[in-house]
């Protein structure tokens, strides 16, 4: 089967899901499902651009404020939008603005490319989850709603089993891991109605439990480099994405620019990108 031919051009918007944490690169950089997913489009597709604006820690606000405006000024073949739950996951949450945003940014996004797709992300199985449960379904019902009004496309992660796995996420149990980040690839893939490579939902391996021993000792260790961290920027006002920009957004021109496959001419494996200018 061939891919279809009009996925062109894709820009990613939203925070530390599609910016890539925690699918750490040799180099230092992120790579996660949204880098997995245009490298996938690009193999069939000449002249492929792509823009990754995600940044980690930015609330729907600030998603809206600052990528929503220049995604659509791009006007790619696919935006994929996916913000909210960072609003969820703090103790004061207003889902009336939380709707009231998101609303907006779908409003903004669906006219501006051809195929929007919004998400249901996905949740790690325990405590931290079931506290915060109410707060996602209620975005999620939001995200049915809006793509049923402005013709999206909706992935649906939320409650997946593969993906609540502890075993997909990172040890800040925050972030999917590099097996996690490719099979959410995997599901935008299939959400763009482009034929199936694997089984994203395929459970993994059973393993024997943990130790409790381990467990406590990961349990401190979490709580030491990741919880505590986290809380103190809840309670000053930080985020971790303070001052940093998405990855194809040059902050000293102030605005986003496109990159493209090294290779020339016919389609095929790719081995790198190059930024285009102009």
């Amino acid at each position: 089967m061939e891919l279809n031919a009009s996925y062109t051009s894709l820009v990613a918007v939203g925070d530390s899901f599609t910016e890539g944490m925690s699918d750490l690169l040799p180099d230092g950089s992120y790579r996660g499902w949204a880098d997995v997913l245009a490298t996938r489009l690009a193999t069939a597709a000449p002249g492929f651009r792509y823009a990754n604006l995600a940044v980690r820690g930015k609330l729907i606000g600030q998603i809206v404020t600052e990528q929503v405006p220049v995604a659509a000024a791009l006007q790619p073949d696919v935006i994929t939008l996916v913000g909210g739950l960072n609003d969820t996951l703090r103790p004061k949450c207003d889902m009336g603005m939380v709707r009231a945003r998101l609303e907006e940014a779908v409003e903004i996004l669906a006219p501006s490319c051809k195929t929007l797709v919004l998400m249901r992300s996905p949740g790690r199985n325990g405590p931290v989850m079931e506290r915060f449960r109410p707060r996602m379904e209620e975005l999620f019902s939001l995200v049915d709603d809006l793509a049923a009004r402005h013709g999206a496309l909706v992935t649906d992660l939320y409650g997946a089993p593969s993906l609540g796995d502890p075993r997909m996420w990172d040890v800040d149990r925050l972030h999917l891991t590099a097996e996690g980040h490719r099979r959410v690839a995997e599901a935008v893939w299939q959400t763009l109605g482009l034929p199936p490579e694997s089984d994203w939902q395929a459970p993994m391996p059973a393993s024997a439990p943990a130790r409790w021993v381990r467990r406590r000792i990961e349990d401190v260790s979490f709580a030491r480099q990741h919880l505590v961290p986290w809380i103190g920027r809840r309670l000053t006002g930080r985020s971790s994405g303070d001052g940093r920009a998405g990855s194809q957004f040059d902050a000293e021109l102030g605005k986003a620019f496109w990159i493209t496959p090294q290779e020339l001419g016919t389609p095929g494996p790719v081995t790198g990108w190059r930024r285009l200018d102009g």
